[in-house]
């Protein structure tokens, strides 16, 4: 088997059920447990419901950021295709996420949905990190990548990057109090986001080291004609 076939045909249908898990489970503890205050999603079925599809949408958007850094550092550079699946899985799981907050806790009231936007800032903040992450499994297809082009492209998807930090703020402003959780999440994200600026500036010092090397050959080769060519 060769490594192509191992990825398409093993890897990338295992990555894309093992995604898919906790909804499974979530969808089995929903119809067999009790739903009352003593069962396993507590007191507040719907809130549990809410924030399981919230935890993993925002797992999902660090795992996906995670490809890039861990494979630069392991040199594992196979794992960059996976990255788009688990982009859309994390978008997969927001949208979850929000269908639970506009159905099951709102009811489909939007005059309810829009006070709530413009009441609680971390709904606020939520909303603005899916009105970021839209655009970007929308064009997620290889002929979208085609049709922008190739830069626009990849400046379009840069959005990835505050949509991570803005997930990290919603994550953080809901929860009461000071909690360990969101904090790490934030923390993961910053060494996420750290280590790509890291990459960038170490990449135009180079670029920069290059370009002044390339000038000192061109000016010491001017020279060196000079010194040779006969005198008038």
């Amino acid at each position: 088997m060769t490594r192509e076939t191992a990825i398409r045909w093993v890897a990338k249908p295992i990555v894309f059920t093992s995604a898919l898990l906790p909804l499974v489970w979530l969808a089995w503890v929903v119809t067999t447990s009790d739903l009352g205050p003593k069962g396993p999603l507590g007191a507040n079925p719907i809130e549990y419901v809410n924030r399981h599809l919230g935890d993993w949408a925002i797992r999902f958007l660090l795992i996906a950021l995670a490809v890039t850094p861990f494979s630069g550092v392991t040199g594992w550079t196979q794992l960059v295709r996976f990255r788009r699946m688990l982009g859309l899985y994390a978008f997969f799981y927001v949208c979850l996420h929000m269908s639970s907050y506009v159905g099951l806790d709102q009811f489909f009231d939007w005059r309810a949905i829009w006070k709530d936007i413009v009441k609680r800032n971390y709904i606020t903040v939520g909303m603005l990190t899916f009105v970021m992450l839209l655009p970007l499994a929308i064009t997620s297809t290889k002929g979208m990548v085609k049709r922008l082009g190739g830069k626009r492209w990849t400046k379009l998807h840069r959005l990835v990057y505050p949509a991570g930090i803005a997930a990290c703020f919603h994550f953080y402003m809901m929860r009461k109090g000071v909690q360990l959780e969101p904090i790490v999440y934030a923390l993961i994200c910053a060494a996420l986001l750290g280590y790509r600026i890291a990459a960038h500036l170490k990449k135009k010092a180079a670029r920069t080291t290059k370009g002044a090397a390339v000038l000192v050959a061109a000016d010491a080769s001017r020279d060196r004609g000079k010194a040779g060519a006969p005198a008038r």
